[in-house]
């Protein structure tokens, strides 16, 4: 069965490596930015789109705000990105926000912030794919018409890749992130030379549509609050900065240093798209809505349900490009792709976050253990399932899983910052180097300032999104912390009880042992089980066979006293022709006769070759190990045969006569031995 199935997986995800060449898959900065920076940079394709959805609700008149928020967006980038340039050198070992909090702030406060992380890299995933799909979808119509199916599908073949490994991945990533970045600065340098420089009109498709305000007139507390929600929704271009702190370990040395550099790259690229693409949305006349069927007028009329809107990335790139050229397919095919591999910062994230908090016991320690390829796969296995849960409830709209999204970063962002000014009171306190001081003050001011700033958009995203899905969010971040503690607390309960065995008496020895071999007939499997019983030479042996088949139980009697078995067979009746139950109690009632006995069951088992012919046996021994795994003061022994199917029998062994190694082998004597007499 095992190479039933390790072609289909060397095929999917490749040779195995080994575990001292960890070292071999260390990232260097030109593949580490892809892999951990696609999700900023790639969201600068739908960040733009969804601020200009909110102003839309006050009409195409509110568009003048953008700037102002874009303004707001690239300050809070600038201020996010040199907070963790400060996390990734101080806190270089891989934990991110939820070690930076844990150590500074508490558990419970680093409970809090993985919480948020684990939720925030689900609905990356999620939310880039999706996006992905809406992107091609504009492009190809059957995408748009299965975009459910296609998203799960990308999910699917995203698992497959970073099961690969992080280095192998990140080559595949590397090419389109690239070719997006270097497509969007292109198309804003075309449009602002033909605008600037030639004079040209450009116009985006939707540029002569009008938009139908939902609540015209908005002022005062009204309009505040709707820049306020554009605002959050045009936060969500800086989601994936935190994972360059969690994936510092995948650096090459220095790991710091290069970790911090990616930072800056990558905030200085994600600003320069960003408000690119903000003033050519502007300049070309794109028009958004919340509900385009009904909010997008065309020609005077309502678009209708059939009108697909297409994001103002594709819009802007029609308008410099011209709709349907070479230039224009070729970006939107890359940002279809940048967008589906942007969840790469996800599958990046999670699953090192996760063997973190495996290896402090607050998650199962299976995800602490790396795969095949050196990758935490069973993370990436389980954070490609929960992102497929959310597409498929959600239906793979971006518009409304984006309204869950950024909050659990913010969370994650606060914490860190409030975590990071208390870490340099600490140290400042024992410092006493003016040098040293004065870096160490410049740091927590930044710190400090990232916390006032990310703390107030956080108050803000919660006011402004509650209500449009970000308490889904909240939810989750609530169930993973509620059951990151029952883990751990089964976990602490677990070790309590293995260690304090002077409080006990398990360590005593039993006074006698008591063996049974279990009897279905008298065949191969039974005389080894019974063979192997005697060779224990326990102080009391016997067989026990269950009555469900009173002509098979006769025979099997007749049988042993014919061959002359010299262990006495007891044959335990089964009115309801059950085997495991009465096997059960007659243990408990030995058990209760002597309870410092210990009662040893010998189990004999068929071993097959093929996984279908598994299936054909051992499953009475399977329900029956089970159940006596939770009897107190019993052993189960499983006693094994090969059948011809089995590797044992297909690949047998030559047997070695003893001392054979010491005369040489032994075979027919040679043509020269029988000539010379020997």
């Amino acid at each position: 069965m095992s190479r039933l199935t390790d072609l289909p997986k060397r095929i999917l995800i490749g040779r195995a490596l080994r575990s001292d060449r960890l070292g071999e898959t260390l990232l260097p900065k030109r593949i580490a930015l892809p892999v951990f920076a696609s999700d900023p940079l790639s969201s600068v394709a739908y960040a733009p789109g969804e601020v200009l959805i909110v102003l839309s609700i006050a009409g195409a008149s509110a568009y003048r705000f953008s700037p102002w928020i874009t303004a707001a967006v690239v300050v809070l980038m600038f201020t996010v990105v040199a907070s963790y340039r400060q996390n990734v050198r101080a806190y270089p070992s891989g934990g991110g926000d939820y070690e930076v909090a844990t150590v500074n702030l508490g558990r419970r406060a680093g409970l809090t912030v993985a919480s948020a992380l684990l939720v925030d890299y689900v609905l990356t995933v999620a939310v880039s794919v999706a996006s992905g799909v809406e992107n091609l979808g504009s492009a190809v119509p059957w995408v748009a018409e299965n975009k459910t199916l296609c998203a799960t599908g990308t999910i699917a073949l995203l698992m497959l890749m970073n099961l690969r490994g992080v280095r192998e991945s990140g080559k595949i990533f590397a090419v389109p992130t690239y070719a997006f970045v270097v497509g969007v600065l292109v198309m804003v340098a075309w449009g602002a030379f033909r605008g600037l420089v030639l004079g040209d009109e450009m116009r985006a498709p939707t540029a002569g549509y009008e938009v139908v305000p939902e609540q015209g007139g908005l002022a005062g507390f009204a309009l505040v609050f709707l820049l306020l929600r554009a605002f959050s929704s045009g936060c969500a271009a800086l989601t994936g900065v935190e994972a360059i702190s969690n994936g510092v370990p995948a650096f090459r040395k220095p790991k710091s240093r290069n970790a911090a550099t990616t930072l800056a790259l990558m905030g200085g690229l994600a600003v320069a798209m960003f408000c690119g693409i903000i003033a050519l949305a502007m300049t070309t006349g794109v028009k958004m809505a919340e509900r385009p069927a009904h909010d997008i007028l065309i020609n005077g009329e309502p678009a209708g349900a059939g009108y697909h809107q297409d994001p103002v990335i594709s819009q802007v790139s029609a308008a410099v490009f011209g709709d349907g050229s070479l230039p224009f397919v070729l970006l939107a095919v890359v940002t279809a792709l940048v967008l589906f591999l942007a969840a790469n910062t996800a599958y990046n994230g999670f699953p090192v976050l996760g063997s973190i908090l495996a290896q402090d016991r607050y998650l199962p320690r299976q995800l602490h253990t790396r795969g095949d390829r050196l990758a935490f796969s069973n993370g990436i296995v389980l954070l490609a399932g929960l992102a497929v849960l959310l597409v498929e409830i959600y239906d793979a709209d971006s518009t409304r899983l984006i309204q869950l999204y950024i909050v659990g970063v913010f969370v994650s962002f606060t914490l860190s910052q409030i975590g990071m000014v208390r870490h340099w009171n600490r140290h400042l306190a024992a410092e006493h180097d003016r040098t040293a001081r004065g870096r160490m003050l410049r740091a927590r001011a930044i710190n400090a300032f990232g916390a006032f700033f990310t703390g107030t958009v956080l108050v803000v995203v919660l006011v402004t999104k509650f209500s449009h899905g970000a308490w889904v969010a909240l939810l989750g971040m609530v169930g993973f912390y509620a059951l990151m503690t029952v883990i751990r607390r089964h976990y602490d309960r677990v070790a309590d009880e293995l260690s304090r065995v002077e409080d006990r008496e398990e360590h005593v020895l039993p006074s006698r042992v008591h063996s049974i071999v279990l009897v279905s007939k008298v065949h191969k499997p039974t005389l080894r089980a019974l063979a192997y019983a005697r060779l224990v030479r326990s102080d009391t042996l016997e067989a026990v066979s269950v009555n469900v088949d009173p002509v098979e139980t006769q025979e099997l009697q007749r049988e042993w006293a014919e061959r002359g078995i010299d262990v006495p067979l007891k044959v335990l009746d089964s009115p309801y022709r059950e085997v495991t139950s009465p096997v059960i109690e007659y243990v408990k009632s030995l058990r209760r006769t002597s309870p410092r006995d210990v009662v040893t069951v010998y189990i004999p088992e068929y071993v097959v070759g093929h996984w279908y012919e598994q299936l054909l046996h051992n499953q009475s021994a399977l329900r029956l190990k089970g159940r006596l795994l939770f009897t107190p003061g019993v052993m189960v022994t499983s006693v094994p045969w090969q059948l011809e199917s089995s590797e044992r029998r297909r690949h047998p062994t030559r047997w070695t006569p003893p001392g054979s190694v010491r005369r040489g082998p032994v075979g027919p004597p040679r043509e020269e031995d029988r000539t010379s007499g020997r």
